[in-house]
């Protein structure tokens, strides 16, 4: 019999004064007997890098390349653990002499760097709270984020200082105090001055701390950090995460790896390339941080990743299915275009799982261990692919900034869990629950339901926002929108979206109906369902035209088809399609939700088609069965690949 990789620790029960039903709680095999605490000496994240620096003070912490002469990318160069000490015990004693006191927030906004990490462990230092700042959540989302939050301070990377002055006003009667990543200029100073804030370069800032500081007790109910997601309606949703929460996440960690693989040491290096804006790179970078290990950066530009990597020759790797995907197709290229005997060889050695295959280690740098992937499910082929030629164990997993990343994890070398994103972490405890509407049954033969989550590594609400944290927070148990299935080895797979919202293939969140009103409002168009899923990274719609505005388009044009035949004419679709992209600039729709290619459709949606329902909302799991050959086409269509 297969081996079984969960436990259970509770009964289900059925459906009972309108709630629905629930199936057995389980927990996974590692913490069968109990959950995974923090050890009563762990107070907040800061006691992880203290220790570090304590065992390893001349250890390489953070690295980032440096320009030559020729203002090309050179070698990365290093700071140690007890320069990043120092610098952030420095920048946190800077924080308090402005009266930036423990539980007041800071603002951190930039991509990836070292001054990204020692701004968060000056906050972690004096227990501050720190906030990312980024701008992919839409237009005016930092200035929100700011006053949500009350950010009074934020570490702002240089080239994104413009955009923080031009929101200044909006925001000044929080954000007294902006310090650069690098320098500012006169104008800047000048331009914050204006609103009565106070704007200084990295260097100043530096001057005004001092190394010899006291630093406040911490305690594990503190809140480390308040991460802002996008919400389905409305504005983005401030995720509260207290130090005990993110700390145990970092421990579960490390508890999988050491029971599956071999645990992060000072020998290793991992690459930083995810936004530090988001839970699961901070996750991940802590947890290097807790165990001595080496981080280098990127440069920030995708065109030079694989160029940074091969540099960096990192032994950690954790991307998103986009990136694995990019990886695979490279490969793929280089062996079909070394001619037909090298892809005969290739294929041969592939499919007999030969683990002498190095391509693919050495487009990683030739020496990753540990491959992880997370942000949307990444497709079986690929997933495959990446476990057979790289030599190094490949773990998909399944989180939310809500679970403080990771709150499920396929274990390495688990053959049967390819195509899952594996077992609940240690720190939680999973079940589903019923959704009758959706025909999900918790309870059946194969339990299907939404997946819902309890235990230590959990959000502890939405700032400001109890009414939606009682959406979610129900009965202690975390309502993820994500519907799974168990697996009979107790791993979980990811089926369906009770809302309709869904990610891309980058990780990026499509909260489609908003999207779909905002097309509507294009006049050549009565009707529009757009389509995506998380193994594409862009959007496609089926339209129904404007008869009359399509038919008058045709005689302008000298075409003299009729309407059906107009909605196959490829000039009309791409008439169509730029004309619903420019409303969508319009409204300020961000490039990932901007459509790829339409079809249109000369018939309104009905329901004697089962298309819509009496209310006329769009039934989508009908409308893909109804339109799938179409939707394959689109895909194919603007990929530029021929059916």
């Amino acid at each position: 019999m297969a081996e079984v990789y969960t436990v259970k620790v509770e009964e289900g029960r059925e459906a009972s004064n309108g709630k629905p039903s629930v199936g057995a709680v389980y927990r996974c095999i590692y913490a069968k007997d109990s959950l995974l605490q923090v050890p009563p000496q762990l107070h907040s994240p800061w006691d992880f890098f203290r220790d570090s620096v304590k065992r390893n003070p001349n250890c390489r912490m953070l690295g980032r390349r440096q320009k030559t002469e020729s203002k090309e990318a050179g070698p990365y160069a290093w700071l140690t653990y007890q320069e990043v000490y120092d610098a952030s015990i420095q920048m946190g004693s800077a924080m308090r002499s402005l009266g930036v006191n423990p539980g007041d927030r800071c603002g951190i906004y930039g991509s990836n760097c070292p001054e990204w990490i020692i701004a968060m462990e000056a906050c972690n230092s004096h227990a501050v709270t720190y906030v990312p700042l980024y701008d992919t959540l839409g237009p005016n989302a930092v200035e929100f984020i700011i006053n949500h939050a009350e950010v009074s301070i934020a570490f702002v990377q240089e080239n994104k200082i413009p955009s923080i002055l031009s929101c200044l006003e909006r925001c000044c009667s929080n954000l007294k105090t902006i310090v650069s990543f690098g320098s500012v200029s006169s104008t800047q100073k000048k331009e914050a001055e204006k609103f009565g804030t106070c704007c200084l370069t990295w260097g100043e800032f530096l001057h005004l701390g001092s190394l010899d500081c006291d630093l406040p007790s911490k305690k594990k109910t503190d809140i480390c950090t308040i991460m802002y997601t996008s919400g389905t309606t409305g504005d983005p949703k401030g995720v509260v995460i207290k130090n005990e929460a993110f700390m145990a996440e970092v421990l579960s960690i490390d508890q999988i790896i050491s029971l599956t693989d071999r645990v992060a040491t000072e020998e290793d290096v991992y690459f930083s390339f995810l936004p530090l804006a988001h839970v699961y790179d901070q996750i991940m970078e802590t947890y290097c941080i807790h165990k001595n290990s080496s981080i280098g950066f990127w440069q920030g530009d995708v065109r030079f990743l694989l160029e940074d990597i091969q540099t960096l020759k990192p032994t950690i790797f954790c991307g998103v299915p986009r990136v694995f995907d990019r990886i695979y197709a490279g490969i793929n290229n280089k062996v079909s275009s070394g001619g037909a005997l090298q892809s005969a060889l290739f294929h041969y050695a592939y499919n007999y799982k030969l683990r002498n295959l190095e391509k693919t280690k050495q487009a990683l740098g030739g020496r990753v261990r540990i491959l992880l992937s997370g942000a949307a499910p990444l497709p079986r082929h690929v997933e495959e692919f990446m476990r057979v030629t790289s030599g190094s164990t490949l773990s998909q997993g399944y989180g939310l900034t809500e679970s403080c990343a990771g709150c499920f994890t396929a274990i390495g070398d688990v053959y049967s869990m390819t195509g899952t994103v594996g077992i609940p972490m240690t720190t939680i405890e999973a079940r589903l629950e019923s959704v009758p509407e959706m025909g999900y049954d918790a309870l059946s033969g194969v339990p299907r339901g939404e997946i819902c989550l309890r235990g230590v590594s959990l959000f502890s609400g939405y700032h400001k926002r109890q009414d939606l944290t009682h959406e979610v927070m129900v009965d202690g148990w975390f309502h993820t929108g994500d519907i799974g299935e168990w697996q009979p080895n107790g791993a979980m797979k990811i089926i369906d979206r009770k809302k309709n919202i869904f990610k891309l293939s980058q990780g990026e969140y499509i909260a489609v109906e908003s999207i779909e009103n905002k097309y509507l409002q294009c006049p050549l168009i009565t009707s529009i369902w757009v389509y995506g899923n998380s193994f594409e990274s862009f959007l496609v719609a089926v339209v129904v035209p404007e008869r009359k505005a399509l038919e008058d388009w045709a005689l302008e044009h000298n075409l003299t088809a009729d309407y059906k035949s107009l909605c196959d004419n490829l000039k009309a679709r791409k008439y169509i399609l730029d004309n619903l992209n420019s409303t969508a600039q319009k409204h300020q729709l961000r490039g990932f939700e901007l459509l790829k290619a339409v079809h249109l459709e000369p018939i309104p949606f009905d329901m004697e088609r089962d298309l819509i329902t009496p209310t006329f909302k769009l039934k989508r799991p009908q409308l893909l069965k109804y339109y799938k050959n179409h939707i394959e086409e689109l895909y194919k269509e603007a990929k530029g690949t021929k059916a």
